[in-house]
């Protein structure tokens, strides 16, 4: 949509969102590809951004930092009425739906931690000691990776 500047004077540039959001260029330009934030345009075809998509990026980097993928946060931003920017409310709504994810993610992290000095989930580093011990691959049928230190609901063993 092209807009006259005249009749819009609270939109900001890309550099001004930029700026104030600590987000670089490149990942607005992302973003608005990936259809989680949009812009305006002026007849010179240059980006104006209304000042709540910093609300939304907010939103973006926060649920980022929890871990989510962009497909997550396009999936959650996508249920809002008419696209609007996300409330207070809107976050605890949909921040309560992550949680088992999250939890998900936190005892696969602890499983590491707990048996990071020891073992990769495989057996190998210590084969005296470990008890994870693994002779002649009998892991190998339960996937790829490391197993045994993948979270329970994905198939791990403690």
């Amino acid at each position: 949509m092209v807009v006259c500047m005249g009749s819009l004077p609270n939109l900001l540039t890309i550099g001004d969102v930029a700026a104030r959001s600590g987000i670089p260029h490149t990942a607005l330009r992302f973003y608005e590809e990936k259809g989680l934030i949009s812009s305006l345009r002026t007849s010179g075809n240059q980006r104006r951004y209304p000042r709540s998509v910093l609300r939304r990026l907010a939103f973006i980097r926060a649920a980022q930092r929890i871990g989510l993928s962009l497909e997550d946060v396009r999936a959650a931003l996508a249920e809002l009425p008419e696209g609007r920017t996300p409330t207070k409310a809107d976050w605890s709504r949909l921040s309560r739906k992550w949680r088992a994810e999250l939890e998900t993610r936190i005892d696969a992290l602890q499983r590491l931690r707990d048996r990071l000095t020891g073992c990769i989930g495989c057996g190998c580093l210590s084969l005296r000691t470990c008890g994870l011990h693994n002779p002649e691959d009998r892991m190998a049928d339960a996937g790829p990776g490391a197993p045994r230190l993948k979270p329970a609901t994905e198939g791990g063993t403690t």
